[in-house]
């Protein structure tokens, strides 16, 4: 547990659907953002789906799913980081700070462990990438009970068979 990745500075092809949202009200420089992130698949590889519950400024602001057809467990829980970061940036957060409870994607992310699988290499680099984007970020193992909105997320994206946003404020 507390597993982390901290930078400053530092310079999926699956079906998404994409609506039309609104700036959030202020400056998105002056807003703190908590992203929770969540994956999984029913069997493994089975039908999976992401979710990303985003708090602002500690208060429940957006949640975000995505359906991802068959995949695995693994891949689902890099969909949602991309899913969230994607995200974070369309919004112009410049700072984001992200709670798994994978163990394994966090402790990828922060180098801990390599990725060998080909598939998450890809998934790996390309989070990498956009991570590079933000001002400053931060990566940390959270337990699956402080995670809850984020698996509740990625269940109705499978339980759904779709992707979408839900508004909490």
């Amino acid at each position: 547990m507390g597993t982390s990745l901290s930078a400053e500075n530092k310079p999926p092809a699956e079906t998404q659907a994409t609506l039309p949202f609104s700036e959030p009200s202020g400056s998105p420089k002056s807003r703190k953002v908590l992203i929770y992130i969540d994956g999984g698949s029913r069997g493994n590889p089975g039908d999976a789906g992401a979710g990303a519950y985003f708090e602002l400024d500690h208060q429940a602001w957006r949640g975000l799913y995505q359906y991802l057809g068959r995949q695995t467990n693994n891949y689902a829980e890099y969909a949602a980081l991309l899913l969230a970061l994607q995200y974070a940036l369309q919004q112009g957060f410049p700072t984001v700070a992200i709670r798994a409870d994978s163990q394994l994607l966090v402790r990828q992310m922060t180098g801990i462990y390599r990725v060998k699988d080909p598939v998450l290499q890809r998934l790996h680099s390309e989070a990498k990438r956009l991570l590079g984007r933000f001002e400053r970020f931060s990566i940390q193992h959270t337990p699956r009970e402080r995670n809850r909105k984020a698996d509740a997320l990625a269940n109705k994206a499978l339980d759904l068979r779709a992707s979408g946003e839900d508004f909490y404020s």
